[in-house]
């Protein structure tokens, strides 16, 4: 899954949010018990409440998010003591490959 916000004119329609959308409807469940999510960048703070909420086992990631990042940087969800549920966490997995997918997908976006 990418990042699908401007083409479905929905600004939750965030990588993370997209894989767990699908993987509930494929399993016909609201849990995701067991199962591991990677991405490419540090997750926002909606996105980590999703995984919460669906409770991911493992999150893996590969480049951390100082602008808008909210696992080890920002608002730091998984430490909140409203938190339900924080599945384990793995950040910097393969970050300088991360890294440059990222530039690629943020330059795409700027041009026309």
């Amino acid at each position: 899954a990418g990042n699908r916000t401007r083409e479905l004119s929905d600004p939750t329609a965030h990588a993370e949010m997209l894989a767990i959308r699908e993987a509930c409807r494929t399993l016909s469940s609201e849990r995701l018990t067991g199962h591991d999510l990677y991405v490419t960048l540090e997750p926002c703070a909606m996105c980590a409440g999703a995984i919460s909420f669906a409770r991911l086992r493992r999150l893996y990631f590969g480049a951390a998010d100082e602008k808008g990042g909210a696992v080890v940087n920002g608002v730091r969800f998984f430490a909140s003591p409203t938190c339900h549920h924080v599945p384990d966490i793995y950040p910097g997995m393969a970050e300088s490959d991360a890294a440059l997918l990222l530039t690629d997908f943020f330059k795409g976006r700027r041009e026309p």
